[in-house]
């Protein structure tokens, strides 16, 4: 509700007479502040708390109402402030100058009392109403983000949590995880102004690409103890079931999307991940054979930050190769198993991917 008792005006004029005749209007329903030159009304709107609305004298020495007018409106902090010009200039042309500076409304001297009164109370309840609607947009904003923020972050945590369901069954990948998540947000970044990638490795893409990467391995799951936790090399037909953890991931992700109304975009790339990260170029991978740009982006990625991490990493039964060994059989892979442009941003930037793997360091 409307309080004109809160509100302040501030008087601009050169004439005595004119600040103590509005004034005397002014005081019995607000605080008035009075300013005898432009260059005074500019100096108290810069030292005090600034009023709820100016009136000002056009006709003025040295800064007249237009120039001071300009300077408010130019000044961040000032030009919300609504503004009456108060004149004796009649003319069109003065009143319409003066609103496209940015006045709120023009009254013509000798001023009436019962109009004066009038348009200030009109102009103070608009701009009362309009900073209300400001402060509940920059509130509703504020809670927007934070609840955007908060959903955000509880969709991290639940794919990091879904991730370690798989890596909790395979003890021995520690840290793979995080580290294949960076190695293809590395990869991503590098490919960004590739002419083969640029238009699908945009930011937006990446990032539900980094976040979707951790569900790589979520069929996993669905693997048998004896096979996940074989401490020796698979035989033909353990490495056959060994094999649909790709489909097990892809369908699991497809049956959470079956209990949402409307597609989530990082589920899509977590199912192309899921299903495809271990296609080869050369279409000899599997679980569907796929070859060449066939294989979606966002696994073909995988594909070469899965194998590198496996390569550096000691299992029960393989020793960890050196970095440089690693970089070399993925080299030799380019073109076979992996995308060739892919493999030589792994190469450009090698000593980026070695210093991740530093980081997340957990092969002893």
């Amino acid at each position: 509700m409307f309080n004109e008792s809160n509100c302040t005006v501030l008087l601009v004029d050169d004439l005595a007479e004119n600040l103590l005749v509005i004034s005397s209007l002014l005081s019995p329903h607000y605080r008035v502040l009075a300013a005898s030159s432009g260059e005074r009304c500019l100096r108290l709107l810069a030292s005090q708390t600034l009023p709820n609305l100016i009136l000002l004298d056009i006709m003025m020495p040295g800064l007249d109402g237009y120039a001071v007018l300009k300077k408010i409106q130019e000044t961040p902090e000032t030009r919300d402030i609504p503004v009456i010009l108060l004149t004796a200039l009649a003319d069109a042309g003065s009143e319409e100058l003066g609103l496209q500076l940015g006045a709120v409304d023009y009254i013509i001297k000798p001023v009436k009392p019962a109009v004066l009164l009038a348009r200030v109370r009109t102009q103070l309840e608009a701009h009362q109403a309009r900073s209300w609607l400001k402060n509940q947009n920059t509130a509703l904003e504020a809670e927007i983000s934070r609840r955007m923020a908060e959903n955000d972050m509880t969709q991290q945590v639940s794919i990091r949590a879904l991730a370690h369901l798989a890596e909790i069954r395979d003890p021995e990948t520690g840290n793979h995880i995080l580290r294949t998540q960076s190695y293809v947000q590395l990869l991503a970044l590098k490919l960004q102004d590739h002419p083969r990638f640029t238009d699908t490795l945009n930011a937006r893409y990446i990032s539900l690409l980094s976040r979707s990467a951790p569900l790589h391995d979520i069929g996993k799951v669905g693997i048998p103890d004896y096979i996940l936790l074989k401490p020796n090399s698979l035989d033909a037909h353990e490495w056959e079931i060994m094999k649909t953890h790709s489909k097990l991931g892809s369908q699991a992700i497809e049956m959470a999307e079956k209990d949402i109304d409307h597609p989530v975009e990082f589920l899509t790339l977590a199912k192309e991940i899921a299903r495809w990260h271990h296609e080869k170029w050369n279409g000899s991978g599997y679980p569907d054979g796929l070859s060449g740009d066939a294989i979606p982006v966002s696994a073909r990625l995988m594909a070469l930050a899965d194998v590198f991490d496996a390569l550096i990493c000691r299992r029960v039964y393989k020793q960890a190769l050196p970095y440089e060994e690693a970089r070399l059989m993925i080299k030799s892979g380019s073109g076979q198993h992996f995308d060739p442009d892919i493999v030589q941003a792994f190469l450009d930037h090698f000593p980026d991917f070695t210093a991740i793997a530093e980081r997340y360091l957990d092969c002893d």
